[in-house]
């Protein structure tokens, strides 16, 4: 079974690289509507749709994957603030740095200083939140 996990680890890092969601510049001119505006990623997402869609359709129905595990989809709550919140903090980051947490992760084999100090900083500010919502804050009782 970790076989087929680093497989899928893989063809996801392909993918990302292939598509040009690594190039952090590419990212900003897709998120730059107001300026030299690069519409390729649509292909990738349109792309990325297709193929999860009808996948999670069949997901949804089985109640064991193909390797005999049980599925779980996580509840559904609707759009709550922490939803939102979290939501513009990604969109902020992603828009600040031109990279999400998966191609952030992919970069990470160019090892280049830049990216391994997002990454680093990623993942700080996945601990820090950890730690705030175990503390009980506003936005973790906004479940």
């Amino acid at each position: 079974m970790n076989i087929l996990a680093l497989l899928c680890g893989a063809g996801f890092g392909f993918g990302v690289l292939l598509s040009g969601m690594t190039d952090a510049h590419k990212v900003l001119a897709f998120l730059d509507a107001a300026g030299p505006w690069d519409p390729s990623l649509l292909l990738v997402m349109a792309a990325a749709v297709a193929t999860a869609a009808p996948l999670l359709q069949l997901a949804a129905r089985r109640r064991h994957a193909l390797l005999g595990e049980p599925i779980a989809f996580p509840p559904r709550h609707g759009i709550t603030r922490r939803l939102i919140v979290g939501s513009a903090v990604f969109g902020v980051g992603w828009g600040l740095d031109g990279l999400c947490p998966g191609p952030s992760l992919a970069m990470l084999g160019a090892g280049t200083w830049q990216e391994s100090l997002f990454f680093v900083a990623m993942l700080g500010g996945m601990l820090a939140f950890e730690a705030w919502q175990r503390r009980g804050t506003p936005l973790a009782a906004a479940r």
